[in-house]
């Protein structure tokens, strides 16, 4: 007979990553870092950069959250949290850089 403690840990070994999926996680985040150095040493068109650099922030953004943080495991509200707070801050570096003329030619 089970107990509550073994459905618990059962259910859990179910829905969480194992240490092999949180590697592969960590060498796709150092491969975007990487990108990201790169990209930044470019010789590119300012708005395409900086473009180029929010997107690779986001995606690294949204896999620290869903893996490390176990977001995709919990309440849909939690995830909610983090898309609203990953969109004010686009939405803010997209307001300063209009404002610094970034986009402008």
């Amino acid at each position: 007979m089970s107990t509550p403690s073994d459905v618990h840990e059962e259910a859990h070994a179910k829905r969480h990553p194992q240490p092999w999926e949180y590697v592969k996680i960590a060498l796709i985040l150092a491969v975007l870092t990487a990108a990201e150095v790169a990209v930044s040493y470019m010789d590119v068109d300012g708005g395409l950069k900086i473009a180029a650099l929010l997107g690779m922030m986001v995606i690294k953004f949204t896999l620290v959250v869903l893996w490390y943080m176990h977001i995709r495991f919990d309440n849909p509200g939690y995830g909610r949290v983090f898309t609203v707070g990953i969109s004010l801050a686009v939405a803010v570096y997209g307001v300063v850089l209009l404002c610094f003329g970034v986009f402008q030619k």
